[in-house]
């Protein structure tokens, strides 16, 4: 009988614990669009990155569509979500997702795409974690300054017809986007802020897109050849299409066989790109990608983690939130990579 006593005492003790455990909280995660190569990296670190036992997250594909995005934010709304987690389709038009987030008093963590200033004030519980897309176009610019020598005045070999000109093709990501706007009217203006001509021979929109881009350089070799001293890409994903056509159509030759470009003694063209993936750090060391730009998406997952927490735990954001600017933006800094920068 006493064994029987004992027997409840423990499965009633081990409920009651049970019971008062916290229940993890579901955090939706909506991603503008799989596909991107960017934002499968960015949502891996996100999920690497989660250090508390608050919440989970959920992920959601918006397959770039602002109506299937919405939709999806519909739905997670009928869960009373304590928070949500959105890098938007499209910058403008996110009103109608902060207008639901206010009736519901709701926060909402943007992320990867800034949404216009006029909306970030409208609700006091909006933020934004990111980058600032200007900085990548200086570092950018830094880059290509590096590789032809650093002296406006006397640019070195890669200047193929000596004019002192750079003859460059720019691929853009998505008209109208705000980091591909900025990083494509930034990279100009900060060369030829420094003495530097700029001789654009296109600005081609390849949508961030590595297999677009590819067409596009496809295309582009064919109506300016050798006659391009430089290719500017938004995006790593571009740049990696670029160099993928020009390594077929012979502006990347490796001689030895070895696996590595050497720019002494071996064919190859500039290309530079933005974002840092792994596969474009590969391609820096093997000497087909002459730089990038890394967007910290380890400290941005990292910053998105500790901001989820706390609103999730209902804790006080001035308390761990250092660097919250204006009590909206995490701002994470861009940093070089190139050979050198390593």
């Amino acid at each position: 009988m006493k064994k029987l006593i004992i027997a409840f005492l423990f499965i009633s003790l081990g409920l009651f614990l049970t019971g008062c455990r916290t229940k993890e909280v579901e955090v939706p995660l909506i991603i503008y669009d799989y596909d991107d190569l960017y934002m499968q990296q960015f949502e891996e670190l996100i999920y690497d990155n989660k250090n508390y036992n608050s919440y989970r997250f959920e992920s959601y594909d918006s397959k770039n569509s602002q109506i299937i995005q919405n939709d999806i934010i519909n739905d997670v709304f009928l869960d009373n979500p304590r928070v949500i987690i959105v890098n938007p389709v499209d910058r403008l038009g996110v009103y109608p997702i902060i207008e639901k987030a206010k009736e519901k008093d709701v926060p909402i963590i943007f992320i990867n795409r800034e949404p216009l200033k006029e909306d970030m004030y409208s609700y006091d519980q909006l933020f934004y974690v990111g980058a600032k897309p200007e900085q990548s176009a200086i570092f950018q610019a830094d880059i290509i300054i590096d590789l032809f020598g650093g002296n406006s005045y006397y640019l070195n070999e890669l200047d193929k017809n000596n004019d002192n000109n750079i003859q460059c093709v720019i691929l853009k990501g998505e008209p109208g986007h705000q980091d591909a706007e900025i990083r494509t009217e930034r990279v100009v203006q900060e060369l030829t802020d420094r003495g530097f001509h700029i001789d654009i021979l296109i600005i081609e929109e390849a949508y961030f897109s590595q297999e677009i881009a590819k067409e596009k350089m496809t295309d582009l070799l064919v109506e300016f050849g050798n006659t391009i001293e430089l290719v500017i890409s938004n995006n790593d994903a571009m740049a990696i299409g670029a160099i993928e056509v020009l390594k077929e159509e012979g502006y990347f030759v490796d001689e030895n066989d070895n696996g590595v470009i050497d720019r002494d003694t071996e064919t190859w063209m500039p290309v530079v790109g933005i974002d840092g993936l792994p596969i474009a750090l590969e391609l820096i060391d093997q000497g087909y990608l002459s730089g990038t730009v890394l967007n910290d998406s380890k400290s941005m997952a990292l910053a998105i983690n500790e901001l989820t927490n706390a609103l999730v735990t209902g804790e006080k954001l001035s308390d761990i939130m250092s660097d919250l600017e204006d009590d909206k933006y995490i701002w994470i800094d861009y940093k070089k990579y190139t050979p050198n920068d390593k």
